[in-house]
């Protein structure tokens, strides 16, 4: 199964006898799957059967559906709304004993709000019926373009995080053969701060300071951080091979990364060591805000 980004766009336009009708499909990153339609009056029972579509083939992103339907050779009907005229004749009859105006016009009765309707013509159940088959058919089409455009930019998605992989791989093999976390340099530095200290004072007891220098070397020692993020990098290659939905596990180890790498930068006491560290932390955002945009 392909990597799949959340993000894309697809149109398919279409038409049924009289209706001639446009499907726009728009995803964007989310959390979860979100489905959110705009259909026109009278077409909301094609609703659950799109969402129902939309949930089966995506797991993440949130999706704009907007289904716009325009109907031919249907010419609306202009009529008087006879309940609504007969009450402004009757008020006008009412008011015409009591003040000396003009009798209203047929022009400026007709202006009158609500006086004439605009009327669309009855539609025909057949046709209203294969025209919805129609427009679900559509969707089908669109959705299949959306998922196709996502899964296009997945594969580029997926080539960048391989790449971040190999930068992280390049990091940690040079910290692994940086000469600061060898035994004799760290010996070497803390010889240097012991010997500063011991220049201040004599209190310090030697075999104490001995123990203390080992406790610290090994507290300095990275090892284990390294061997953490050499098994990350292999998960993540596995994951990123098998494809799938596989965003959210990425952004947990995008998460166990940084964790890794802060903890090599906190224990670093040699500064090569500190700037590879910053390198790594640097690669491993860019990886992080990539994994952002998978499904």
């Amino acid at each position: 199964m392909a990597l799949s980004s959340m993000t894309g766009f697809a149109r398919r336009h279409g038409a049924s006898g009289p209706y001639a009708f446009e499907w726009e499909l728009k995803s964007v990153n989310a959390k979860g799957f979100d489905f959110r339609t705009r259909l026109p009056p009278g077409w909301d029972d094609i609703e659950p059967t799109v969402r129902r579509r939309s949930a089966q083939a995506l797991s993440r992103g949130t999706v704009y559906a907007n289904l716009t339907v325009k109907r031919s050779n249907a010419a609306s009907v202009v009529r008087i709304n006879e309940d609504v005229l007969a009450s402004i004749l009757k008020v006008a009859g009412d008011l015409s004993g009591r003040i000396d105006a003009v009798a209203p016009s047929v022009d400026g009765l007709l202006s009158i709000k609500g006086v004439l309707e605009v009327v669309e013509p009855e539609a025909d159940d057949a046709e209203e019926q294969a025209a919805k088959a129609a427009v679900a058919e559509a969707f089908e089409q669109a959705l299949r373009s959306l998922i196709d455009m996502r899964e296009r930019e997945g594969v580029a998605l997926g080539q960048i995080l391989s790449q971040r992989m190999d930068e992280i791989e390049r990091l940690a093999r040079k910290a692994e053969a940086a000469p600061g976390r060898r035994p004799e340099a760290v010996k070497a530095r803390l010889a240097e701060q012991i010997a500063a200290l011991l220049e201040t004072s004599d209190r310090f007891d030697q075999d104490r300071l001995n123990q203390e220098a080992v406790l610290i070397a090994a507290r300095a020692d990275i090892r284990e951080e390294l061997d953490r993020i050499a098994s990350h990098i292999a998960q993540t290659r596995e994951l990123i091979g098998g494809g799938g939905p596989i965003g959210r596990r990425l952004d947990f180890l995008a998460q166990e990364f940084n964790r890794e790498v802060n903890t090599c930068c906190s224990k670093s006491n040699d500064l090569e060591l500190t700037n590879i560290g910053l390198a790594m932390k640097n690669v491993v955002e860019q990886f992080r805000e990539q994994v952002q945009n998978l499904e």
